[in-house]
């Protein structure tokens, strides 16, 4: 192979190079295990205001636990925690024994510990009765999304980071799931980031020694 062809080739693998390192998705850390997470209202709040107790009925709580470290792709499903619902004495709804749980608002805050951000969804919901077969708590949540930059962010800045969650958060019944009562609060992290100028320069100027190439080629033909 002469020294011209190697430099062709050269040039090939390093488009091959840049591109397959463009589609590699970088890591974010985050966690929801902020003091500030907790209930703001709904009755009897316990737990670092982590767990509500239920109005009246048999009774019942409804315990947020955080996700305290998470390490994820970008982009991917993500986990911002889980809501369980507990109630010992709760009969099936067609017996008739059951929980009522006041409406109430809860503060969910991920910190974003990649780029040394914060942001909080709120969830709201009118709460709703729960047996041992039915729950008809819902929680909404708002804003839907925050990043990139200082979007949404309660303190510092997202970087190219987007965290989204699911709109509406369907609590399950104390006997469904595993662990029984569990519900997982699910969204997204992704990343609106482009390769930098100097990336894009090293590109071009691979392409255009590659379009060079060709026509050289192509002349010879």
């Amino acid at each position: 192979m002469t020294f011209r062809s190697l430099i062709r080739a050269a040039s090939v693998s390093g488009v091959a190079i840049l591109m397959a390192a463009g589609a590699h998705a970088s890591t974010i850390t985050f966690t929801t295990n902020a003091p500030t997470t907790k209930y703001l209202t709904g009755g009897t709040i316990t737990n670092s205001g982590l767990t509500l107790a239920n109005e009246f009925g048999a009774a019942a709580t409804l315990t947020f636990v955080p996700d305290v470290s998470s390490t994820v792709g970008i982009p991917s499903n993500v986990n911002y925690g889980d809501f369980l619902v507990t109630c010992a004495a709760c009969s099936t709804q067609a017996i008739g024994a059951g929980s009522f749980f006041n409406m109430f608002t809860f503060d969910l805050v991920v910190t974003d510990v990649t780029d040394g951000a914060t942001g909080t969804f709120l969830g709201t919901s009118t709460g709703g009765n729960v047996y041992s077969d039915v729950s008809q708590v819902n929680i909404t949540w708002t804003p839907v999304s925050f990043g990139p930059g200082t979007l949404g962010a309660s303190s510092g800045n997202f970087g190219p980071t987007i965290f989204n969650i699911n709109t509406t958060t369907r609590v399950v019944s104390p006997n469904s799931g595993t662990p029984p009562g569990d519900t997982t609060v699910q969204g997204t992290v992704s990343s609106n980031a482009v390769p930098e100028p100097a990336t894009f320069g090293l590109i071009g100027a691979a392409l255009l020694g590659l379009g060079a190439f060709g026509r050289r080629k192509f002349v010879k033909s």
